[in-house]
């Protein structure tokens, strides 16, 4: 489970401490720092296999995206910031970035055309407070990957499997779209990524 540290921060305190010496890994949600959880070894293969993928998409087709290590997502009306698990950047809107230069910080949505959230343990983060402050962001495209149905009955069905969620933004709300098995994953922002649901957990060992 996360471990929460219950003192009430703001971005600016957090950032002063952040990235934090012992290497753990850490996140601002609405004032109150989180510690998050070591990731399974699942957990990471999957992020490998699909930056990998997302690179040799976004190259082929020569994009100025790039994904980084370590970037913060805020939402600039809350006193918050993620750290998401896989998140590419448009490069040259990085410039109109006024946290960038300091603090490799991002909060414009021309800056962000996809967040990938790979669910752990919290999950409830991914489907609820994630979802609401990236469409706040306005980010066009977020996935969650819950490669191993931990995610509630009401996200993911009854019964739960396995199952990687597209929320798109339209006129500023999110619509989702849900993939599992062999559905092939229909990504506005890369219409010919050829990539199913089961590709994607199978990378962690997975079976469908």
């Amino acid at each position: 489970m996360i471990q929460a540290l219950r003192k009430l921060v703001t971005f600016d305190e957090f950032v002063a401490k952040y990235p934090d010496n012992t290497g753990k890994r850490y996140e601002l949600h609405d004032g109150v720092i989180v510690e998050m959880p070591q990731p399974t070894g699942d957990h990471e293969q999957i992020i490998v296999f699909l930056v990998q993928k997302l690179i040799l998409e976004y190259s082929r087709i020569n994009l100025a995206y790039g994904i980084p290590k370590t970037v913060l997502v805020k939402p600039l009306e809350s006193e918050s910031a993620y750290s998401p698990d896989v998140l590419i950047l448009n490069l040259p809107n990085l410039v109109n970035e006024p946290l960038w230069k300091k603090e490799s910080t991002v909060s414009q949505a021309e800056s962000i055309p996809l967040v990938i959230e790979v669910v752990s343990s919290n999950w409830r983060d991914d489907y609820l407070k994630k979802a609401a402050d990236y469409e706040a962001v306005g980010i066009p495209e977020y996935w969650i990957v819950d490669y191993a149905a931990l995610g509630g009955r009401r996200f993911i069905g009854n019964p739960k499997q396995a199952t990687v969620s597209l929320y798109i933004l339209i006129e500023g709300e999110y619509q989702v779209s849900q993939f599992r098995g062999s559905d092939r994953i229909i990504s506005p922002l890369f219409p010919e990524l050829n990539l199913t649901a089961e590709q994607i957990f199978q990378a962690g060992g997975y079976p469908v």
